[in-house]
Formats: C-alpha cells, structure tokens, sequence
C-alpha cells in the first residue's frame, strides 16, 4: 500500500520539488496551499499520484478541516513561509515581525499540531527553517529569530513525539520565487556573489533540498537533526 504525505506549501519553489520527487518514489501526494492558481498549475505539473487541497495555515480551523479531509497520513512536510525580503534591525516593526511569526514559526507549529491525530506513529514531519537562523547576516534579525525557534523545536519534538521521527532541513540561498522582491539583475546580481563566497561555487536550487527532504522522509533512522543544504556557506569564502 501506498505511502500518503501531504505537503503543506507545495503549490511552488521548494515544496513543489519535494512533491515532484515523492511523487516518483510512488507515494500519495497531497499538495496544499493559500493560492488557488498556484495549487491548479502545481497540479498540472504532477502525475495522477498526486492531489490537492487549499488551506491557509495561519488558520487553526482551516488546517483542522483539512487533515480531516485527507484522513491518515504517513508523513508531513511543512515548508510554508512568512513575507520575503530582509530588513535592517532598525527599521523593524511589530507588524512586520507579527507576519514572519505568523507566516512562519505560528504556520509550522498550528500544521503539526493539526496533523498528529492523523499520523501514524512510524511516520515523520520534516519542516523547512533557513540559514539565517544563527548564521550572523545583516538585516536578517526577523528572519534568524523565526527560523531558530523552527530548528529548536526539532530536538525536543523528537523526543516528545517517538517514534514519529521529526527533523528540519536549513536551506542556504536557493533560487526560488522567495527572491522576487529584487529586481532581477539585483538578484543576480546578489546571486553571483553569493556564488563566490560559497565553497560549492553557485546557489541552490529547490531540488538541492528537496533531495535532503526525501532522504528524511525515508531514512527511517534519522529523527531530530536539522540538515544544512547551504553549499557550505558557514564555513566561509573558499580560498
């Protein structure tokens, strides 16, 4: 029988790789996201393995209703995030730190929370934090706090939750639609250097950490860890 994930944030960038990938290894894909056309062009894109469902997993009551529509699952992915772009310490506001609480940190928590009545105890949740948390970059102050409390959450929920295996993968830069905020050739700009500071010498892609989410997903020995898919960024410019 057939293994079900749902993939909350998979209508695009990395959730939709993790489904495409998953989808090949022969599971039942439920794919789930805010935006309508996203979710129907997603789907477009999968086979007949996969479904889909919108939600907004901001709202407790919406992800409730969800996981009682698709019923029991075997495995979890959460990669739904909050506002893109950075910003300079000083000019943070309550507001905008309450839409990457809610966009990001609040959305994991309230997505696992409304899952586990329908896990199997042998499955997983994997989550999708980012390197800003502890990795020291200007401007990421919002950013670094929302994804720390993601990755700390990993080792106490494994030990909470056994023997459903829960981990988290931290991407580095990954060119997804996350980077729209800048103009394009500023974001090449952005990437280029990046791509020299960075010992693999470019920047991810979605597939990149949709491969380290299938290998958690499926390495039934691996629970509480967060892997870092980042091109060895935290080790410094190569040379």
């Amino acid at each position: 029988m057939s293994k079900k994930v749902v993939i909350v944030g998979g209508t695009s960038g990395i959730g939709l790789a993790t489904a495409h990938r998953l989808e090949k290894d022969g599971m039942d894909v439920v794919i789930a996201g805010r935006n309508e056309q996203r979710l129907a062009a997603a789907l477009a894109e999968l086979g007949s393995g996969a479904t889909g469902q919108r939600v907004d997993a901001r709202d407790e009551a919406d992800l409730e209703r969800l996981f009682a529509e698709v019923g029991p699952i075997d495995h979890l992915v959460v990669t739904v995030t909050g506002p893109s772009g950075t910003t300079p310490f000083r000019e943070i506001d309550l507001a905008q730190l309450q839409a990457h609480y809610s966009g990001k940190l609040m959305a994991h928590t309230a997505t696992m929370q409304a899952a586990l009545p329908h896990l199997s105890a042998g499955g997983s949740v994997t989550l999708v934090s980012a390197a800003s948390a502890g990795g020291a970059m200007p401007t990421t102050a919002a950013l670094a706090a929302i994804n720390a409390g993601v990755e700390a959450m990993v080792p106490v929920l494994a030990v909470e939750l056994a023997p459903l295996r829960v981990n988290a993968v931290s991407p580095g830069v990954i060119d997804t639609d996350w980077w729209s905020f800048l103009p394009e050739d500023a974001r090449a700009g952005v990437f280029d250097s990046i791509a020299t500071a960075t010992p693999a010498g470019r920047v991810g892609t979605a597939d990149d950490v949709a491969d380290a989410i299938e290998f958690l997903v499926g390495n039934t020995f691996t629970t509480g860890i967060v892997i870092r898919v980042d091109g060895g960024a935290r080790l410094g410019t190569p040379g």
